[in-house]
């Protein structure tokens, strides 16, 4: 059984990397259809747009696949004033409980998420709670500009975001700077693998995954994590325990020491 286990899940990576180059094809030639040679001094537009519908492509894929984990009581436990890293295409938003939620901020630097995200607003119970900003946790003008100072959040969720930030650790001190004393950082994302074997197939799938798909597949972001300050709890974080994952998880919820 191992040996299919990890075959699999490189067929999965190849799968997705593939699709990613697809659309980012797709989005270059819109780009050069619109706006012709001048768009090629715009890279990181198209790379957005093509980032984007990439995971609004397979974002009930995604879904569903995160309804069979531990994700959705994660999200259930956020409450009071939220801050969303990299929200995507909004996967989370049917998760939150509205009774326990104040308003939830979801920061993505990615412009081309916010259509999708007011669309599926509107079905939900969280629409005069929620806002977009079309920026990142650093960007703290922004942020303060909509009440966010140090200390004065009492959730920060990240679900699959912290593998695709430029500098996990600069994110991870302004989340724990962000929090209140008491505040919960919750999150579930992947890690590099402890098993030799599968830590090198990361290592040689990771840049063209990260090319493509916007992630990396081998960071260490336990060590990362932890890092960022002083957390109450520090030995609730687990850790999956599978071998043959190229993605495999790690989550909690950590409580910002008082």
């Amino acid at each position: 059984m191992a040996g299919p286990s990890r075959l699999s899940g490189i067929v999965r990576l190849f799968q997705m990397t593939w699709l990613s180059v697809q659309l980012h094809l797709d989005a270059l030639k819109e780009a050069f259809r619109k706006d012709g040679l001048p768009s090629l001094t715009h890279l990181h537009r198209i790379r957005e747009a093509a980032a984007a519908k990439l995971l609004i492509t397979t974002s009930d894929g995604f879904i569903a696949y995160e309804n069979t984990t531990v994700v959705p009581s994660l999200v259930r436990s956020a409450q009071g004033k939220i801050l969303e890293l990299g929200p995507g295409p909004g996967n989370q938003i049917h998760r939150y409980d509205p009774s326990l939620v104040d308003s939830v901020y979801a920061v993505d630097p990615n412009p081309y998420y916010r259509d999708t995200i007011v669309a599926k607003l509107k079905d939900s119970d969280l629409q005069d709670k929620y806002k977009f900003l079309a920026c990142g946790v650093e960007d703290s003008d922004i942020l303060r500009s909509e009440g966010i100072a140090e200390g004065s959040l009492d959730t920060v969720l990240s679900i699959q975001v912290l593998c695709a930030v430029g500098d996990v650790k600069s994110v991870m001190r302004e989340v724990w700077k962000l929090l209140k004393p008491g505040g919960s950082f919750v999150f579930w994302e992947h890690t590099r693998n402890k098993d030799p074997v599968t830590a090198v197939v990361q290592a040689c799938w990771n840049p063209p995954w990260s090319a493509f798909v916007g992630c990396c597949l081998n960071r260490d972001l336990l060590a990362d994590i932890l890092a960022a300050g002083e957390w109450e709890n520090p030995g609730d974080i687990e850790v999956a325990d599978d071998p043959y994952a190229c993605l495999p998880r790690i989550w909690g919820v950590l409580k910002k020491k008082a």
